[in-house]
């Protein structure tokens, strides 16, 4: 038997995302992260399936819309990757509403020189994110379709969880922060680790960072204050200097199974927005400009605070851009004995 699975392709700013659109079972659960579980359970064949060769690579990203459970969402959105279902993606958000919006998957009223609000339920909560037509400042439209130019979604809040947690590594001792911005992450300086921000140094960035993520797991519990059903780390954020003038900082985000992430990262943003402020460093006011390593940016506001649990915490709102790359049919023959995929 042969499967069909239709997908809509993008990246923002450079990170793939792959949107299913048809052939993917319908999850169920009463909350996100029941679905999220429910899918873990029945559907991880078709993950690796379109993650993993030959339709996909070891850096892939994908997500499949479902039915929200919150009534104030315009639809609930899983996400995935090499190694399995996250809680929430930042990159990711802004594909997907690019996605939906510009191909007419969900309808929030005309985006052609407005903003519209929309909002996706993720298993880390509800997220609103603010849609921005073509017209003005914006790229071209064609062929009179709606398109959009830029996103920017105000995340779930994000906190602190362990500040300057000492962390074994290449045989010494390093300072490491511990941050949720919708996923937790290992945030660390790359003059720590000797690490540059390189594209030749992609190899010892994710070596690094998959041993760092294990020492923080091995040395401190990682659960959210309030959620249970979220824990670990997800990934480690390799922070250091900006090569674009009107960069912050560079970033290099190493996460799950070692996978690197071509954007600046939009949970990862989030994490780093976090530290800095509990730092004193973020004045709240002005925009944070996050570079990639290939040169993109993602760009950060503090629009308020928040506490969760015992924790302080802030909202922010990242933006970024996303571009359609292409529509697909995939598939998957019953008697293929590479139908799940496999990685390199």
């Amino acid at each position: 038997m042969i499967h069909r699975i239709q997908t809509i392709d993008a990246h923002a700013e450079g990170e793939p995302l792959r949107l299913v659109t048809g052939g993917f079972p319908t999850p169920v659960g009463q909350t996100m992260l029941e679905k999220r579980e429910w899918v873990r359970e029945h559907c991880d064949a078709l993950r690796r399936a379109l993650m993993h060769e030959p339709r996909g690579h070891t850096d892939m990203y994908g997500a499949v819309l479902t039915e929200p459970c919150a009534e104030a969402a315009h639809a609930g959105v899983l996400f995935m990757h090499n190694e399995g279902f996250s809680s929430m993606c930042g990159h990711g958000v802004i594909a997907v509403c690019t996605i939906a919006l510009e191909r007419g998957l969900i309808s929030v009223g005309s985006v052609g020189g407005e903003r519209s609000e929309l909002v996706l339920e993720a298993p880390a909560g509800l997220v609103r994110a603010r849609v921005t037509g073509p017209q003005g400042a914006g790229r071209p439209s064609s062929g009179g379709e709606a398109r959009v130019h830029a996103v920017a979604f105000e995340n779930v809040p994000s906190f602190v969880l362990h500040a300057g947690l000492p962390v074994s590594f290449g045989g010494r001792v390093i300072p490491v922060d511990v941050a949720y911005g919708g996923a937790f992450y290992a945030v660390v300086d790359c003059e720590a680790v000797g690490i540059p921000l390189r594209r030749e140094s992609l190899g010892r960035l994710r070596r690094a960072g998959m041993e760092i993520a294990r020492a923080v797991e091995q040395a401190v519990r990682v659960v959210h204050p309030t959620e249970s059903g979220i824990s670990g780390i997800y990934g480690t954020v390799f922070t250091g200097m900006a090569e674009r003038g009107e960069a912050d900082l560079r970033n290099v985000t190493v996460f799950a199974d070692a996978q690197v992430d071509r954007s600046p990262c939009g949970t990862g943003t989030a994490a780093v927005m976090a530290v800095l402020d509990a730092m004193g460093m973020l004045a709240p006011d002005r925009i944070f400009s996050h570079e990639s390593l290939v040169g993109t940016l993602f760009r950060g506001a503090v629009r308020r605070r928040a506490v969760v649990g015992d924790r302080e915490a802030i909202v922010p709102e990242i933006e970024g851009s996303a571009w359609i790359t292409g529509e697909h049919t995939f598939l998957i023959d019953d008697d293929d004995p590479l139908k799940e995929g496999f990685v390199l």
